[in-house]
């Protein structure tokens, strides 16, 4: 009599992971958009340290990372959840002009006071005190915000018109990937 073999598990990974993000999003959807943008938002970090290693030969900063871990989950992850949901309930995507409606609310408003949060979180975070981030703020706060509306403009018309509601946080999170290297790069100038 021969041994009786599994077949081992035929659905790829990426299904596998995708059904597991679906389901844990379906049953914890704030802390499952703060888990994704902590990983997500390092990440980030972790592609500006590597562009910075490069160019210039020096070690991986573990508490930035660490740092942009943070502010992903602690804000980034539940700001955004909730931000977009409110975002359908104050302007409906199926109102007219909904999308401009939706991209001046998020770019004149939360935009700005997003960015202020980030310069905010991250002094506090360095162990910086409010001079430091008022001399932050002077000195970058207006290039950086230039800077989001080029790249989050055309970022959100895409996010507001095809993605839908339960995925916006997470495209915000893929697209924030290169942001986060930016802005993590950004304060090292």
């Amino acid at each position: 009599m021969s041994p009786v073999h599994s077949k081992p598990n035929s659905v790829p990974l990426s299904r596998r992971l995708l059904t597991r993000y679906l389901l844990l999003l379906r049953l914890y959807p704030v802390l499952t958009k703060a888990a994704s943008s902590a990983f997500l938002s390092a990440l980030g970090s972790l592609l500006s340290q590597l562009i910075e290693k490069s160019q210039k030969k020096k070690r991986l900063d573990w508490r930035e990372l660490l740092r942009f871990a943070t502010y992903g989950f602690l804000v980034t992850g539940p700001l955004s959840h909730y931000f977009y949901l409110y975002l359908e309930q104050l302007i409906p995507s199926d109102t007219p002009f909904s999308l401009i409606k939706r991209l001046l609310v998020d770019r004149l408003v939360v935009s700005p006071a997003f960015l202020a949060i980030f310069f905010l979180v991250m002094n506090f975070l360095e162990g910086k005190d409010l001079s430091e981030f008022s001399k932050k703020v002077k000195s970058g706060y207006w290039t950086s915000l230039k800077m989001n509306w080029k790249v989050w403009t055309p970022v959100q018309v895409i996010n507001f018109t095809y993605v839908p509601l339960q995925f916006q946080v997470l495209f915000g999170n893929l697209v924030a990937i290169l942001w986060f290297a930016y802005l993590a790069s950004d304060k090292k100038r």
